[in-house]
């Protein structure tokens, strides 16, 4: 799993970023800072130098925290006193022969990063049936694909040749599953080709996991792990089990293919006028029970095709009349969306059993139309599944995606399992929740703040599915008492991140990150907390509180509560004189932030009214699990120029000024990449002049932008869509979009001829920040 990083990586061996580097001693100077202090924690992220040791952590018998470079040590005593509580610790006997030049690699500087290596302990059941899959045994994952079949026939074949392609490459000893729905859900049995055997569950009809289990004639009796006992079975419960159901990839390839080729699209008649019944909600239930036969710690995945939105039983986002739209922005905030809520109920109780059992649902939705991808995603978010949203089961977005969460190997997106993140802090240090791929464990300690953000009440979460991409944010508080010493006694403070998790080879792993930062010294006044602000955790922080308070709170007006929180903070760190805006700088640690906020008042995270319900969560979704970087590419596009100046490509400014008739632009604004030719490029390429020998230069200038965006979409799940488009055209409003306004209809006798202009009553970016100085230095 270990693979090259990057020459600049901000995040360095340990994964964490912080908004502040700095911490404020007491809650008062907390609460002057206005943004909130947040770790960015990235649990399981590759990095070539982190140390992998082949035995268990030596851990402190008060606090519970990992042996670690920070301890202090009497070698003469062999005793280590824990740096978060001051416990002193012996070491055991096996640590006997250390000493100030003989230490074990978790003492080291440089490892305040280290892996630990838990030995694997197969759970052995007796009662356990002799075809019953535990997942122990062979390290497999399971892979359960419930597949919609109301969907046009061109689609389907799409989707089914995407299943197909996927049993392909699936490691041999993968386990798989198949379910198919529309108006009903059918389950496949896949143990017998010859005489292929399917069960029925009707599509309006909520089941416990016990009735699913029994008509499946799977007994949930058995065992505390929900294992049939063989030798007093049941009449009528064939000894096969569950392996009826689930088998590895290798044995069951040509079973599966032979059922996909005869699979139809759903067979009951759509009337004139109405909408497909499709049942959604009780197949994603059926597949959850079938897996919850599986003994715990059995690495699983739901992997859901869905192509139309759910319209039968639990679930159910919309009515079947056509004339019924599907709930918008406007429904949800005027609580006209009558199964909205009943939907995200009915979800809810599906992310608990699946986190209960420590399965994963992924969702893999392409329609033209919404899914209901805004209800799923509480079970997404608290499974840590992944989700992608094309417009069809043919576009190179589900294609490329689907393929690349298949990858094994170096690319691979290192899906791993069964994951828990704790953090262990320094007194005074409260954790107020996560926000991100996670459940809360409910875990209470002196620890836990009272205020909540997120998946609070806890010190530790549970990861059900975790990648190397993987990144959550960790809220902190300070405590209310005012009895820290600001004389520094102590002038550090300590937090560490215990990471434990299945690798996708089936390897109990254990990854210790320590880290340390200093409390600021309020005799300096807000110099310190200055130098260790970082500006990008910052942004995709406040980006992810105000994605949330969006969800949590009612009435909650996004754009002013960004505004006022810029306000105060320019008004806090700024350098200025009373009721003078021209006086008003901002040091360099915080020169960029006023930008990343104009740019994030205008992002889809904050501007729904463009964007569907399904849309705005899938947004979210991603940008509450990726990391810093690649959420603040999010929230503020890269823009890179290409000229015949220069072949290589030059970072522009986000502004209408960067088009240019000559010029090749490639936006990256994450979800999508466009490449956008200027008039005169456009017009050369028409003319095939990159065909001519003479015109070499021309034709690299054209494939050097193609190149760098493919770069781009490789190393990027989902895959982004690419645009490729020219100036003037239809397509150029994906570039327009989220360029700044500083040329537009109301002032476009100011610019020079031939200069682009927005059509937008949006201010620029300049009048903005004239704004916020205007208000930043105001004497009230």
């Amino acid at each position: 799993m270990e693979t090259e990083m990057p020459p600049m990586d901000p995040e360095g061996i340990d994964g964490v970023r912080m908004t502040w580097n700095n911490w404020p001693r007491t809650k008062v100077e907390l609460s002057k800072c206005v943004i909130p202090l947040a770790a960015s924690v990235s649990p399981i992220r590759p990095h070539p130098e982190i140390f992998s040791v082949p035995y268990p952590p030596l851990r402190c018998k008060q606090c519970t925290a990992v042996l670690n470079p920070f301890c202090r040590l009497d070698f003469a005593a062999l005793i280590w006193i824990c740096p978060i509580c001051y416990q002193r610790n012996h070491f055991p006997q096996h640590y006997s022969s250390i000493s100030e030049t003989n230490f074990p690699a978790e003492l080291y500087p440089q490892y305040s990063t280290i892996q630990y290596t838990l030995p694997s302990v197969p759970q052995q059941n007796p009662n356990q049936n002799p075809g019953f899959f535990d997942g122990s045994e062979n390290n497999s994952t399971i892979y359960l694909f419930v597949l919609d079949t109301c969907m046009l026939e061109e689609e389907l074949e799409f989707a089914k040749s995407a299943v197909k392609r996927a049993i392909g490459v699936l490691p041999d000893n993968a386990m798989v599953g198949f379910i198919s729905y529309g108006t009903q859900v059918t389950v496949h049995e896949l143990g017998f080709s010859e005489l292929p055997k399917v069960y029925v569950f009707r599509g309006f009809k909520e089941l416990s996991k016990d009735q699913v289990l029994e008509q499946l004639g799977i007994s949930s009796g058995g065992s505390r792990r929900g294992i049939r006992r063989t030798g007093a079975s049941p009449v009528g419960i064939p000894e096969s089990g569950i392996s009826r159901f689930l088998l590895p990839a290798s044995e069951c390839e040509y079973t599966l293919d032979t059922l996909l080729d005869e699979l139809t699209t759903d067979r009951f008649l759509v009337p004139p006028g109405k909408r497909a019944s499709r049942c959604t909600g009780v197949a994603l239930s059926v597949a959850a029970s079938l897996l919850g036969a599986c003994s715990a710690g059995t690495n699983a995945r739901i992997v859901a095709l869905v192509g139309g939105p759910c319209t039968e039983g639990p679930g159910a986002i919309v009515s079947k009349e056509l004339s019924d739209p599907v709930r918008s922005h406007k429904d949800l905030d005027k609580d006209a969306a009558p199964y909205f809520k009943k939907a995200i109920s009915f979800y809810e109780e599906l992310a608990k059993q699946l986190v209960s059992q420590g399965h994963v649902l992924d969702v893999f939705a392409s329609a033209l139309d919404q899914v209901g991808v805004a209800e799923m995603k509480v079970a997404i978010e608290k499974t840590g599944g992944l989700v992608v949203l094309a417009e069809s089961f043919g576009h190179s977005v589900f294609k490329d995606s689907f393929k690349r969460f298949l990858e094994v190997g170096e690319q691979s997106l290192g899906l791993s399992y069964n994951g828990t993140l704790e953090v262990i802090c320094s007194k005074d240090i409260k954790v107020q929740g996560a926000i991100g791929p996670c459940t809360s464990l409910e875990k209470k300690g002196p620890a836990v703040a009272s205020t909540v953000i997120g998946e609070g009440n806890t010190t530790a979460w549970k990861l059900c599915g975790i990648d190397k991409t993987t990144c959550l944010t960790i809220f902190f508080d300070i405590s209310a008492s005012e009895k820290s010493d600001p004389s520094g006694v102590n002038p550090h403070l300590f937090l560490q991140f215990l990471t434990s998790y299945q690798s996708p080879e089936g390897q109990s792993l254990l990854r210790v990150t320590t880290i340390t930062r200093k409390w600021a010294d309020s005799a300096h006044g807000a110099e310190d907390l200055v130098q260790g602000f970082d500006q990008e955790t910052a942004a995709v922080v406040v980006a992810r509180f105000a994605s949330y308070k969006m969800e949590s709170e009612e009435n909650f007006d996004p754009t002013r509560w960004l505004d006022r929180s810029l306000i105060r903070l320019c008004a806090k760190f700024g350098d200025y004189r009373k009721d003078d805006p021209s006086s008003f700088t901002l040091n360099p640690f915080f020169s960029l932030f006023p930008q990343f906020m104009f740019n994030l008042r205008r992002s889809q995270f904050v501007q729904v009214f463009n964007n569907s319900p399904d849309e705005t969560a899938y947004f979210r979704i991603l940008l509450n699990r990726e990391s810093i970087s690649n959420s603040v590419v999010m929230i503020q596009p890269s823009l890179m120029t290409y000229s015949f100046n220069s072949l290589a490509p030059v970072p522009a400014l986000l502004d209408v000024a960067s088009i240019a008739a000559d010029r090749i632009l490639l936006l990256d604004s994450y979800f999508s990449v466009v490449i956008f030719h200027g008039m005169t490029i456009a017009q050369w390429r028409k003319m095939e002049y990159q065909n001519q020998p003479e015109h070499a230069v021309f034709a690299q200038l054209l494939q050097a932008p193609q190149d760098d965006a493919q770069q781009i979409i490789r190393e990027r799940f989902p895959i982004p869509r690419l645009v490729v488009c020219d100036q003037h055209g239809s397509q150029a409003r994906f570039l327009l979009a989220k360029l700044n306004p500083s040329a537009t209809y109301s002032n476009a006798h100011e610019m020079a001829a031939g200069s682009d202009i927005i059509f937008t009553d949006d201010v620029s970016l300049q009048v903005f920040i004239e704004h916020l100085q205007r208000l930043a230095v105001q004497s009230s």
